[in-house]
């Protein structure tokens, strides 16, 4: 067995060590921040996160399926809001599939307690200042004493998130790349209350969004019947958290923007107030490990929220290194250079892949040509599934690698722009003879 030292306690870093553990791994988590299982939880005070396939299958790796599934809400489609206030809906795949709404902090806790459970030893307020990968050792103060602890381990594990100590001093070693890029939009989260006697104001199983051009805003259901609501804008220019200098401005632009939702929330400018501006960054890094050291999740590979991916993609860092642990038995070395070598160029495509969403969420799913292209590949999928699977469904409904998923999906764009700048497309779209051009292309 392997003495292993976890560094980081969010969602991938418990549920990493709390798998390690259940193998007989002697396990110690640290963690900056205080135990979060002593904090309440307050619906809208943590960004909500969209479980699909991945995260799924990494939560089941660890037997916490059924609980999760209790405090989770499944959102089939996306509603679409209009500036007049009008709503279409768009299902995400075939009938039944869904992603699922589930609170950040709900999830950690649940996962440290796991952890706990496995008898994973756990060291909250303590501080990563130094890892030295040559001794395999890593140093800590404590936030509260200023007392001073060093760990040595057999593996070390850096899970501390986008702002990574363990990365960081990875940064210092020779021939490390990195890049960091914070994208030109931050985000606001607010809260929509709940209805009378906690119902939904608005439909609970579909994930919302407010499309607007340049910006746009989502909402995802609570169990409470609130909805955690999230506005991603540009720092500057017209439409920016920038212009949004006053009172006035604000109350005007969400009554003017998001007239519906402004009707919802009696107590705008407060909830606006009380949650902070935030950024969004990639993260973009390799090699992950030094000698006995990796990093797993938004350590090695932080991407931006649009295609509901971040904590599916850390928790597929866990599932695939489970899988490489019993290909490989006991044989570290191998396992860890074969991880990096597997993951990376799938980190890579997912970041791609989350921005390029962006610019569908907020510019394109109230196109009509744009929904005329998805209902003619949800056709062509819906009879031909061997053939066609849209890039949605690879990224969301199932495992296959997200560079394998970019590669397709690239290759599908450029056989429907063909097929969508047919002057007659709108009359033709459900012909046999789309059809068969679309399956043709395909198997070139």
């Amino acid at each position: 067995m392997k003495k292993v030292l976890v560094i980081g306690g969010g969602l991938v870093g418990a549920l990493h060590a709390a798998n390690l553990a259940a193998k007989g791994h002697p396990v110690k988590l640290y963690e900056r921040r205080p135990d979060m299982r002593n904090v309440e939880m307050v619906a809208g005070k943590s960004i909500n996160l969209a479980l699909s396939h991945r995260g799924w299958k990494a939560i089941r790796m660890v037997g916490l399926e059924e609980h999760i599934r209790d405090v989770s809400i499944p959102m089939y489609g996306r509603k679409i809001h209009d500036i007049e206030g009008n709503e279409t809906y768009q299902p995400y795949g075939k009938e039944g599939q869904a992603i699922y709404s589930v609170s950040r902090g709900e999830l950690n806790v649940a996962l440290l307690n796991l952890a706990a459970q496995r008898q994973v030893e756990m060291n909250f307020d303590w501080r990563c200042v130094q890892v030295d990968f040559d001794k395999s050792t890593a140093h800590f103060e404590n936030n509260v004493t200023g007392e001073q602890r060093t760990e040595k381990a057999d593996l070390i594990f850096g899970t501390d998130g986008a702002f990574s100590q363990v990365r960081a001093d990875m940064m210092r070693t020779p021939r490390f790349n990195y890049q960091q890029e914070f994208i030109p939009h931050g985000y606001r989260e607010l809260l929509l209350p709940a209805g009378e006697n906690g119902s939904f104001q608005i439909e609970k199983n579909a994930l919302h969004i407010w499309p607007r051009g340049g910006y746009m805003l989502i909402a995802l259901p609570n169990p409470g019947g609130s909805f955690t609501c999230t506005l991603f804008m540009p720092y500057t220019g017209k439409h920016s958290f920038t212009a949004l200098d006053s009172d006035s401005k604000i109350d005007s632009f969400f009554k003017e923007v998001f007239p519906d939702f402004y009707a919802l929330v009696p107590d705008l400018l407060s909830n606006y107030h009380s949650h902070p501006l935030s950024d969004l960054v990639i993260i973009r890094c390799y090699p992950w490990v030094r000698h006995n050291t990796c990093l797993l999740g938004d350590a090695s590979h932080a991407i931006v929220p649009f295609y509901g991916q971040g904590m599916n993609s850390g928790f597929e860092d866990c599932s695939v290194m489970e899988e490489l642990m019993v290909e490989h038995a006991e044989n570290w070395p191998k396992i860890l250079d074969r991880f990096q070598e597997l993951r990376k160029p799938d980190a890579d495509a997912i970041a791609e892949l989350a921005m390029r969403n962006y610019v569908e969420m907020r510019d394109l799913v109230g196109d009509p040509r744009f929904l005329l292209q998805k209902k003619i590949e949800a056709k062509i999928h819906g009879k031909h599934p061997d053939k066609w699977t849209p890039l949605y469904t690879q990224v969301t409904f199932s495992d296959t690698r997200y560079s394998v998923a970019l590669s397709d999906g690239k290759r599908q764009e450029k056989i429907m722009a063909e097929i969508m700048a047919r002057p007659d497309i709108e009359q033709v779209w459900d012909s046999g003879e789309i059809e068969e051009t679309i399956l043709a292309a395909n198997s070139l």
